[in-house]
């Protein structure tokens, strides 16, 4: 194996976390804001891109790993935790929602995963962490995720994170599943990825689902989403007060009424 080889651990249900055990120094690399704890001994550093082999070019290929970076809308940055002790330690990284962390041995999808471009948690150090472009003009204007999703390659493990239930789909070949654009966390490299305008002015314009869904085709491995993190924060957003308003009427038949009963209303 290229990549480290490493034990983990997942707790929780709601708001999970995996604990990664470490051998002597083996190392973890995680996206930028999401550890959690560490045993003492275990060295912290900042490093340009994923630190996998794909980057051992010198200053340029640091670049180029770091630049696949932005462009799928993540930080230059990212973190990489060395065990420096004698003995097994362990690290650990949660989840920045409520949802299913997944892990994924790319060994078991022949060396590469394609996930939505916030899915990716962390992973052993020696899987290259990149960029997937869509060569297809209807996925990359309608498809939710634009032209860029992640992919990641190596022989190691990985592990992705989902919003609230999360669902896994093993397609024939042939077969077709029809899916909102948002709920998608990943598929095998096998599975044929679009996207299909759901049609009828009715569905179009009253349906509040919007237009496009993604049409999966196999065979291949998929997992699906209930709660993508765009969905929740709309309804976050939605059910906010609004500026110089109260919440305290939500769900309220008397509504302004109920607030100038408490004497809430200024004039």
């Amino acid at each position: 194996m290229q990549a480290h080889e490493i034990d983990y651990q997942i707790f929780g249900e709601e708001m999970q976390y995996v604990e990664i055990e470490l051998d002597p120094q083996e190392i973890v690399v995680a996206e930028a804001g999401s550890f959690m704890m560490m045993d003492n001994g275990i060295k912290m550093e900042t490093i340009f891109g994923d630190g996998s082999t794909q980057q051992q070019s010198g200053i340029f290929g640091q670049l180029l790993s770091a630049g696949k970076r932005v462009l799928t809308g993540e930080s230059l940055f990212m973190t990489a935790y060395l065990n420096q002790n004698n003995s097994k330690s362990k690290v650990c990284f949660a989840s920045p929602y409520p949802g299913k962390i997944l892990p994924i041995d790319l060994r078991q999808f022949q060396g590469k995963f394609v996930c939505q471009k916030d899915a990716f948690l962390c992973a052993a150090k020696g899987v290259s962490v990149g960029i997937e472009f869509s060569k297809k003009l209807g996925r990359g204007l309608f498809g939710g995720e634009g032209f860029i999703m992640q992919k990641l390659e190596g022989d190691g493990m990985a592990f992705v994170h989902s919003g609230g239930t999360l669902a896994k789909r093993e397609l024939a070949s042939g077969e077709i599943l029809k899916v909102d654009t948002g709920c998608i966390v990943g598929f095998t490299q096998d599975v044929d990825y679009d996207i299909e305008f759901i049609g009828g002015i009715k569905n179009t314009i009253f349906g509040g689902e919007g237009m496009f869904y993604a049409t999966l085709r196999g065979p291949g491995t998929v997992y699906i989403q209930s709660l993508p993190f765009s969905r929740l924060a709309d309804r976050i957003i939605e059910s906010a007060p609004k500026s110089g308003g109260n919440s305290r009427d939500e769900g309220s038949l008397l509504g302004g009424i109920g607030r100038l009963l408490d004497g809430d209303n200024k004039f």
